[in-house]
């Protein structure tokens, strides 16, 4: 584990958690090193329980005080247990602002996040037009722009004409720019060994596997973010239709996210 500036580098080969990282499991949720890995742990676990386990770098900071801003870069070298799409929950790594703290009390916030995402149906957060609500993705969100709070008073009215294949088409795109949304489906299986980076960048973003340009967008969100990788049981379904749900998935055998390496450095903007 290295710390330069402000970037960090750890390859988790000390089998100690850093201090910069903050650990959390949750029900069933553990943290085990394995081969000179970090994996993030869910054992078989029923619809009943939530599990968690994850570490990020914001526990115990006001928002405000995330510690990450654009422009900088994240590597990540990880793989799991399973494809993005057979994990039974969400899994991934990237930031995000935290808008919800699950079994906790407390008012969500609209969410702001930029960062590799898995999840297996039936979650559905289809929020992207021709690009599926599940599966291993590149992704980015920001509700919190002012496009989005705009057409809050016609949320009501969008949902029944989004509905209608033909205007949703149309009209669609519209409520993604609005959200800030941007991404797209992995070529890369969740299963293998990747290398994964992300340049945030203040007026975008470049997603990588293996080198090689993914999804590129012309927006990112703002900071301050925080760092999270986790794996959990969770679903949720979000939808322009108006479809809302959430719940707990059971986890039949065990599933796990492996990281290699994560890394966190800042870029010049030239």
């Amino acid at each position: 584990m290295t710390q330069t500036g402000v970037g960090i580098t750890d390859t988790f080969d000390a089998e100690t958690l850093h201090a910069h990282w903050k650990p959390l499991t949750i029900g069933s949720g553990a943290l085990e090193y394995v081969d000179q890995t970090l994996r993030c742990v869910l054992p078989p676990t029923d619809d009943t329980t939530y599990s968690d386990a994850q570490i990020s770098d914001y526990q115990g900071l006001p928002r405000r005080d995330f510690p990450w801003h654009p422009p900088l870069r994240l590597t990540v070298r990880a793989w799991a247990s399973q494809s993005g799409d057979q994990l039974r929950g969400t899994a991934g790594f990237g930031f995000w602002n935290e808008p919800f703290v699950p079994l906790q009390r407390g008012v969500p916030r609209l969410p702001r996040a930029i960062w590799f995402f898995a999840a297996s149906p039936p979650n559905n957060m289809a929020l992207s037009r021709d690009v599926p609500g599940y599966g291993w993705k590149a992704a980015q969100i920001d509700a919190t722009r002012l496009p989005f709070f705009a057409l809050l008073p016609l949320a009501p009215v969008g949902f029944l004409l989004m509905r209608i294949p033909a205007l949703y088409r149309r009209l669609w795109p519209v409520g993604q720019w609005a959200l800030g949304v941007s991404e797209t489906e992995l070529p890369a299986s969740l299963a293998q060994p990747h290398t994964y980076e992300l340049d945030w960048l203040v007026d975008g973003a470049v997603f990588r596997v293996d080198g090689q340009v993914v999804h590129t967008t012309t927006r990112s969100p703002k900071g301050p973010l925080g760092f999270i990788a986790w794996i959990d049981n969770q679903y949720a379904v979000v939808t322009p239709q108006g479809r809302f749900r959430f719940g707990l998935l059971n986890v039949d055998k065990q599933q796990w996210l492996a990281l290699d390496r994560v890394e966190i450095q800042p870029l010049r903007e030239l």
